[in-house]
This record gives C-alpha cells, sequence and structure tokens, in this order.
C-alpha cells in the first residue's frame, strides 16, 4: 500500500561512514532521505552519481571540475549523474542537514 506521509520521526539513523547518518525511506523505484552530515565527512574520491536535494540547515561547498558551488538553508541542488558532472562536497558548519531524492 502507497504511504503518503513519511513520519522521519519514527525512522531510525543509519551510519554510512565517518561524519554521515541518515533516515531512508523507500517507495516505488526511489528513496527520500533525511541526511545529517558533519565535517567529519571527507569525500576522497569524486562523486559520479547523481543528486537532487534541498538544503535545510548549515552549509556545504561542492566542487565540479575547477568551480566550487555553495549551498545553504532554502537551496535546491539539481545535480545530474556522469562524469561529465563529477564533484566533491566538502562541509563548511558543524552539521548540515539535507534530503535527498534518489533513484534505487
Amino acid at each position: 500500500m502507497e504511504q503518503y506521509i513519511v513520519d522521519f520521526k519514527s525512522i531510525q539513523w543509519e551510519a554510512e561512514a565517518a561524519g554521515v547518518k541518515f533516515k531512508a525511506y523507500k517507495q516505488g523505484g526511489r528513496r527520500l532521505r533525511l541526511v545529517e552530515l558533519t565535517k567529519e565527512f571527507v569525500e576522497h574520491d569524486w562523486c559520479r552519481k547523481g543528486h537532487i536535494g534541498y538544503v535545510l540547515e548549515g552549509q556545504m561547498e561542492i566542487e565540479f571540475d575547477g568551480k566550487t558551488v555553495i549551498f545553504g538553508p532554502g537551496d535546491g541542488l539539481f545535480i545530474p549523474a556522469g562524469e561529465q558532472h563529477q564533484h566533491k562536497a566538502r562541509i563548511l558548519t558543524d552539521v548540515l542537514k539535507v534530503i535527498l531524492i534518489e533513484d534505487l
């Protein structure tokens, strides 16, 4: 049965890596994640995954092939997948909270 509301309060946090934890809900081939990152998070390799999301709290910078973009509260992000859009994120504040919508 379809669920129309996601109660993130009742979903347990999962640790993905140092400085990253998330709560996830999956339905219909997609995943909705509430992600919390700290300055501990280090992206060693270039990410080539696509991301669609919305920044709730905090700031991060994302480096794209020689260009850096800063995202803060209220900013949406739409990064297509692929090598031409490869990127690395760095958290600028103590905590960054972002909502991500991902295809599975």
